[in-house]
């Protein structure tokens, strides 16, 4: 390749490094199909899809368009875009058209914006993907955060043209729905509150949580839910609930406060889809299937399919929070003794995992064992206001409460 040659020339030290991130400036290319390229060059050889990058989660999938695969196939395509090797454009860019019937449109968003930004060499593929945009129910928000303007301006001038869209139906959102929206993405819930009393719009209208869930801080999310003033199984313009979308973003924190709320993890899409489907089709088998060191972070894919599952089996998620008042003094105190235990000891070999749960439980630390304190030599955390040794024990609010919250 070229590239390479221009590339490695310019190096003045034999033992200089080359951030791959300064040739391949607007994607990430990730290390399977980084190999793949390289592989081609070395050898003059198409090596077949590596296993378990290619393939999703969902047992009942044929691992032809779904997102590993698609992203796979279109990192490759951008790869050899980027090192000038026109063989390889032609052959995934062929692939991609093969398939691109049977990926999901969401995901052929993400296809557009890589064959934009190839030009010429993937004008074929790029009019593929406008075609099926353009007859989709993908809206002009989603449109917008995903691809260039210049591409969106087209999808919408087609839609036009084939009177798939009325005129007042193609723009933004009206302007008190966009600043609700503007207002979430600066993470000012208080200026969200503010809003809603100018009375023009509420949260439901603006689909404020779908936006949020979507692309804002979990926090925002969360303190946005604390406003109890959204429905939270309430569906878009294109039927998916707010956690349909927390499914596709894949961000364990605000999937557990949507279910935490009483989200539904068996409503479906208007496809047949629930969001545990939705989440195992986003998530490589390579990374689900990973063994974790301990004490290192989960994949947020797998803890989001782990959070589904149970929630499916529990629906709703709510634990053993439900505890009767007339529970005994002795009794009450060795429960949260063991759950103190339990969330001090997940601390130390599940660190994403507990930290997820705490964080939704909204409690810092626990008062056996204290976030700040705790380290793999030695659990000494001080105690708290929560004394579970004074004697003798006296049931308080605060027990229970606390109780509750280790409990989900």
């Amino acid at each position: 390749s070229s590239v390479f040659k221009t590339v490695f020339s310019g190096l003045k030290d034999s033992g200089a490094k080359f951030e791959l991130k300064e040739l391949a400036r607007d994607y990430e290319i990730g290390y399977d199909s980084l190999v793949a390229v390289l592989a081609y060059l070395y050898t003059g050889k198409v090596k077949s899809l590596p296993k378990g990058v290619c393939l999703c989660v969902d047992d009942g999938c044929s691992h032809v368009g779904c997102r590993p695969a698609v992203d796979f196939i279109a990192e490759v395509l951008y790869a050899a875009f980027v090192f000038q090797v026109p063989e390889l454009i032609a052959l995934y860019q062929r692939h991609l058209l093969d398939i691109i019937d049977r990926v999901a449109v969401d995901d052929i968003l993400v296809v557009l914006y890589i064959a934009n930004m190839c030009g010429n060499v993937c004008e074929k593929l790029v009019s593929k993907c406008v075609e099926i945009v353009v007859k989709s129910d993908v809206d002009i928000v989603t449109l917008d955060k995903a691809l260039p303007q210049p591409i969106v301006e087209q999808i919408i001038d087609s839609r036009l043209e084939l009177s798939l869209d009325k005129p007042e139906n193609v723009g933004f959102p009206d302007k008190h729905v966009r600043r609700i929206h503007r207002a979430l993405e600066s993470d000012d819930v208080e200026l969200v509150r503010m809003l809603l009393k100018e009375g023009h719009t509420n949260l439901d209208e603006a689909y404020a949580l779908h936006h949020a869930v979507a692309y804002c801080d979990a926090k925002t999310t969360t303190e946005l839910l604390d406003l109890g003033l959204a429905d939270v199984n309430h569906r878009n313009s294109r039927g998916y609930t707010v956690l349909h979308v927390a499914a596709m973003r894949k961000e364990p924190k605000i999937i557990v406060s949507l279910l935490t709320k009483g989200a539904r993890p068996s409503d479906l899409t208007i496809d047949g889809r629930k969001a545990l489907q939705i989440s195992k089709r986003l998530t490589r088998a390579a990374d689900y299937y990973k063994s974790t060191e301990e004490g290192k972070a989960s994949p947020k894919d797998r803890l989001c399919i782990e959070i589904l599952e149970q929630a499916e089996r529990r629906d709703p998620l709510h634990g053993e929070a439900s505890l009767s008042l007339a529970m005994a003094g002795d009794d009450l105190r060795m429960k949260l003794l063991y759950l103190e235990n339990r969330v001090g000891l997940a601390k130390l070999l599940f660190p994403m995992e507990a930290k997820v749960v705490m964080d939704i439980a909204q409690v810092d630390g626990t008062s056996e064992f204290t976030f700040a304190t705790i380290n793999s030599n030695k659990l000494n955390g001080a105690q708290t206001t929560v004394d579970l040794n004074e004697a003798p024990f006296r049931i308080q609010e605060e027990h229970l409460n606390r109780l509750k919250a280790l409990s989900r």
